[in-house]
């Protein structure tokens, strides 16, 4: 008989852990998950879904304080903050609900424990007990940065799990940080009627993206009345009971009800074992091979406590590939070359592949192709004409390198080009393809028209 409890042990159930324990015992192993909080992990519970459930009640609130645009007279209306709160907190319950019956489903021991890693084998729980397993999985997460100056309270200054329960709407807030994270609540408390500062440290807002996109939502969010401060140090942040002065160097100091840090996350690495067993890491995240591998050939690391880029889907992704593989299946190396970022502000930001500045820098001679959404039928009947698509091509042999969207609906849009570059597509391709009319799809091909001379409707 085997000397192992289970063939496979996850510790964590965030988006990464919960899916690596499903693929592991679809193909055939024991699996048991260790997570100590509710399944899903922060994704879940306190990142992707709960915010996107308040991002859609923001949309609503737009739709009903603009609806004279539509033709709709809308006198009288109140937000129910409360409610609004609530509705995301539903959310999250429900679907964590949903992965513990998947768990079920797929006969996967779900341990609510918290877990340290004891040996290569090995997982010690909270409550003196062990578990053995031929291989193990770490999903463990991360979590926001501290940063020494930035004295995290959780009442006046706060982190992004408490800007998604405040108990009122706050008159002003300063946002540190203009990442994917601190431009979506940038979006979501403008709309509700804060008065909104972002702050950057960098020259420009979501650095991340091409720059072109950059522009685009500095201007839309200071039209929006967004106090947007690029290339600022913030020196310290005073604060009481009820408010908070942000000092800034060399400009004036800002007051505010609240203060969220948004500057970033780091890997769940401390406390869970890992310098007994001697597993190597490095800024902060676990090291591993292409494989999900650590320096313990039996003991793999995937999401985003082995670092960037770090996103929910590829979390996901990566718990496949190392339950495949740890399985004896065949998989293909990870890669990171081709991974759509999605940022849900208004309006939405989706990219994959390079920037211009990227592909220029890599030596490739270019073809650009711009597209704006105020050209395209769809876009005006649905109301929502700001933002574009822009894609880069390789001159030479017509190879889709990026492409960059802003506006909305941008996040689902992005896929096609996901998909387009993993079949390797040239322009051609995507010129030829048919695309229906009246979408939002169609900008894509109108940028291509447009990088190769050949735009129809600008």
């Amino acid at each position: 008989m085997s000397s192992f409890d289970y063939d496979v042990a996850v510790l964590g159930g965030g988006p990464g852990g919960y899916v690596a324990a499903i693929r592991a015992a679809q193909l055939g192993n024991k699996v048991a998950i260790v997570e100590s909080n509710d399944l899903g992990g922060v994704c879940l519970n306190w990142g992707c879904i709960p915010t996107k459930a308040l991002l859609k009640n923001a949309q609503v609130f737009d739709y009903i304080k603009n609806s004279k645009k539509y033709g709709i007279n809308i006198d009288s209306y109140e937000v129910n903050w409360s409610k609004v709160i609530k509705r995301s907190r539903d959310v999250s319950k429900r679907l964590s609900k949903g992965i513990e019956y998947l768990i079920k489903k797929n006969k996967i021991t779900y341990l609510p424990k918290r877990g340290v890693l004891f040996d290569k084998n090995t997982i010690s729980l909270d409550n003196d007990e062990t578990l053995k397993a031929a291989k193990i999985i770490i999903a463990t997460g991360s979590s926001p940065k501290k940063i020494p100056i930035f004295k995290v309270d959780k009442k006046v200054v706060i982190t992004s799990r408490e800007a998604m329960v405040l108990d009122e709407i706050p008159k002003d807030l300063v946002i540190i940080g203009a990442g994917a994270i601190g431009v979506e609540f940038a979006h979501l408390y403008n709309t509700f009627g804060s008065n909104v500062t972002l702050i950057e440290g960098l020259d420009r807002i979501v650095p991340n993206e091409d720059e072109d996109i950059s522009k685009e939502l500095a201007s839309i969010f200071t039209k929006r009345k967004i106090n947007v401060l690029t290339g600022c140090k913030v020196d310290k942040i005073d604060k009481n009971k009820k408010h908070a002065t942000v000092y800034i160097d060399g400009k004036d100091s800002i007051k505010a009800d609240k203060v969220l840090i948004a500057v970033g996350v780091t890997g769940n690495i401390n406390n869970i074992g890992l310098e007994d067993l001697n597993i190597k890491t490095k800024d902060g995240f676990i090291s591993v091979n292409e494989k999900m591998q650590t320096n313990i050939d039996s003991i793999y690391a995937i999401g985003d406590v082995c670092g960037p880029p770090l996103l929910a889907h590829v979390a996901s992704f990566e718990g496949v590939l190392a339950a495949e593989h740890l399985s004896g299946e065949t998989v293909d190396p990870m890669t990171y070359d081709n991974v759509p970022g999605c940022t849900y502000c208004q309006p939405e930001i989706a990219s994959v592949g390079y920037t211009e500045k990227q592909a220029l820098d890599k030596g490739y001679s270019v073809k650009v192709g711009k597209f704006p959404f105020s050209a395209l039928g769809k876009a005006l009947a649905d109301g929502n004409r700001d933002g574009f698509v822009k894609i880069i091509y390789d001159e030479k042999y017509g190879e889709l390198l990026g492409c960059h969207i802003i506006g909305d609906n941008a996040t689902n849009i992005i896929s096609e080009i996901s998909i387009a570059r993993n079949l390797e597509t040239t322009f051609t391709e995507i010129l030829k393809t048919i695309h229906p009319h009246p979408t939002l799809s169609e900008a894509i091909q109108e940028a291509t028209a447009q990088a190769f001379g050949e735009a129809i409707h600008i």
